[in-house]
């Protein structure tokens, strides 16, 4: 049997405006979580220095990564095909771990950008029942001056 040798069209990289528009798209979520930062506050400062941190590590994880087993699998050169020594060819991760490496990266940049949206809702939360607790003070600072106004007024007619 021969086996034939991959086509021109399989081997071909994807059009160049696929990784242009997730490279637009993490742009946009840096500078988000950048500008969130630009009024500092303390929740500011916890919850968006924690995601800024984490949306960093999903980066690195990204280009590290990804990039390059995405670039290793689509050219298809696993193991000795990339060694350039004798001393390089035992080092170099053969086709099934290089995909393990590739799968928990994967895995790893979801639950970094699960943390990332776990922080902005946690976020949302605490702004939201802070807002809430300050609403139940001036109500009932609103509520408690006008009863002793009333009180007052009884006493001065009585």
């Amino acid at each position: 049997m021969t086996t034939s040798k991959p086509t021109s069209a399989s081997s071909t990289p994807p059009p160049p405006l696929i990784p242009r528009i997730l490279h637009i798209v993490i742009f946009l979520g840096l500078l988000g979580l950048i500008l969130k930062l630009y009024k500092p506050s303390e929740s500011n400062m916890l919850f968006d220095g924690a995601s800024l941190v984490l949306y960093m590590c999903g980066i690195t994880v990204y280009i590290a990564n990804i990039v390059k087993g995405l670039r290793l699998v689509s050219a298809g050169k696993y193991g000795e095909d990339l060694a350039t020594s004798e001393d390089d060819k035992g080092q170099i991760l053969g086709r099934e771990d290089s995909l393990k490496v590739l799968a928990a990266s994967n895995t790893i940049l979801a639950l970094v950008l699960i943390g990332v949206l776990v922080l902005q809702a946690g976020q949302w939360y605490a702004e939201r029942k802070d807002a809430q607790e300050v609403e139940d003070m001036d109500g009932k600072k609103g509520g408690s001056s006008s009863a002793s106004g009333v009180e007052a007024e009884g006493l001065v007619r009585g």
